[in-house]
């Protein structure tokens, strides 16, 4: 994916999660809060949008969202299981007492400009996660720090349209 958000996908996302009746929490990471800025530009967003968590820094990814300390000593904050607990995290968090987000999203990675913990720059796991499960996707995006960050929330935002489409 090389491309920015498109306003049309994200009004659509947001209309017809407002349809059904669905919530998303989010914890970022790379991002540092660019997805849910993208979410809540469109009008009515308050309905599904539950908040945001960012958590730049690892020790926040487990005091902040319960991912498995032992996973982030082992493997860094750059890892698929990392996603889907920032993802399981934000909607445990961030959802409406006594239930949980319908979905939780989260964004981990590397923007750059370097490599980080071994991994090069713009490796990136987007988490995702429901009642039904969880699983995260992995992406390697080209460009520069702010084009790796842009792409990381246009990817974010394709996999919720994704998941809409298979609802």
């Amino acid at each position: 994916m090389t491309r920015a958000v498109a306003a049309d996908e994200t009004r659509a996302l947001i209309e017809e999660m407002t349809r059904l009746g669905l919530t998303v929490a989010v914890a970022e990471s790379l991002t540092g809060g660019l997805l849910v800025a993208e979410l809540i530009r469109i009008p009515g967003a308050s309905q599904v949008v539950r908040g945001g968590v960012v958590a730049y820094a690892t020790d926040l990814k487990s005091s902040l969202l319960g991912v498995d300390s032992a996973i982030l000593s082992e493997r860094g904050p750059v890892d698929p299981e990392v996603a889907i607990q920032m993802a399981q995290g934000a909607r445990r968090r961030l959802g409406k007492e006594p239930d949980a987000a319908s979905w939780g999203v989260s964004t981990t990675g590397v923007a750059g400009p370097g490599p980080q913990d071994g991994h090069a720059a713009g490796t990136v796991f987007v988490g995702f996660a429901t009642d039904n499960g969880a699983f995260s996707r992995r992406l390697q995006l080209q460009g520069g720090r702010d084009t790796v960050r842009q792409q990381t929330v246009a990817a974010a935002i394709q996999l919720m349209l994704e998941t809409l489409q298979q609802h």
